[in-house]
């Protein structure tokens, strides 16, 4: 609403008032780009510069290996085949973990079982295995099952990236776990999602306090 004092136009602002139709909130600088959203920006962003691996030396007892989602149904030639390349590297890192007796747990989605965990990396009878959607502490025993065992530290793998592993890692930050994430363990149906991911981890609020990338090969004991 305009209004003239001593020969002086004055605009006033009328906002967070009943206001009668015919008058509108006025638009300040920063209101008047609000109306952009990330669909009109999307073309013009950059990708951020590269995430940096780290080498990490981790304590086997206080140690455990998260196998996630590594079955049928999740990580085949069609669906995931950056997946089905990543399992001999997972198989290798899990036979070193166990033989320095480190903690394994392994996931499943709803519809897995472990008959349904592609061969080379299935689970030992002594080896527990959780089942839930993409956060696997959500209704499950895998924090009891790591506190039980005096386990501070987790080492991730397993599809897809953005599904268990984002959200496993981040639900093990928030607990208080050192979260480390081998990038070549980790694996989705498209390079964005494990792009997006890597970034994610050590960005966000939830994850970059405790989380570390890395590569199997850079792992220690």
């Amino acid at each position: 609403m305009k209004r003239t004092i001593k020969g002086t136009k004055v605009l006033i602002c009328m906002i967070g008032i009943a206001l009668p139709t015919a008058f509108l909130p006025c638009n300040t600088p920063a209101q008047a780009g609000a109306e952009e959203t990330i669909l009109e920006a999307w073309d013009t962003i950059k990708a951020p510069a590269r995430v940096d691996l780290k080498a990490v030396k981790v304590e086997p007892t206080k140690s455990a290996f998260l196998v996630l989602d590594i079955e049928q149904l999740t990580c085949n030639a069609e669906r995931r085949p950056r997946c089905v390349a990543s399992v001999p590297k997972i198989r290798k890192f899990l036979e070193k973990a166990r033989a320095k007796g480190l903690t394994v747990v392994y996931s499943l989605t709803s519809r897995g079982t472990r008959e349904t965990i592609l061969p080379g990396v299935t689970p030992l009878s002594t080896e527990p295995v959780v089942k839930s959607s993409v956060d696997k502490f959500y209704r499950t025993d895998l924090q009891q099952i790591l506190r039980e065992r005096g386990i501070t530290t987790v080492i991730i793998a397993g599809t897809t990236a953005e599904g268990a592993v984002l959200h496993t890692a981040t639900g093990a930050s928030m607990r208080g776990f050192q979260v480390i994430v081998p990038i070549d363990g980790m694996s989705a149906a498209t390079l964005y999602a494990e792009q997006y991911t890597a970034w994610h981890l050590v960005n966000a609020p939830g994850s970059r306090q405790r989380t570390t990338l890395t590569r199997f090969d850079m792992i220690e004991f």
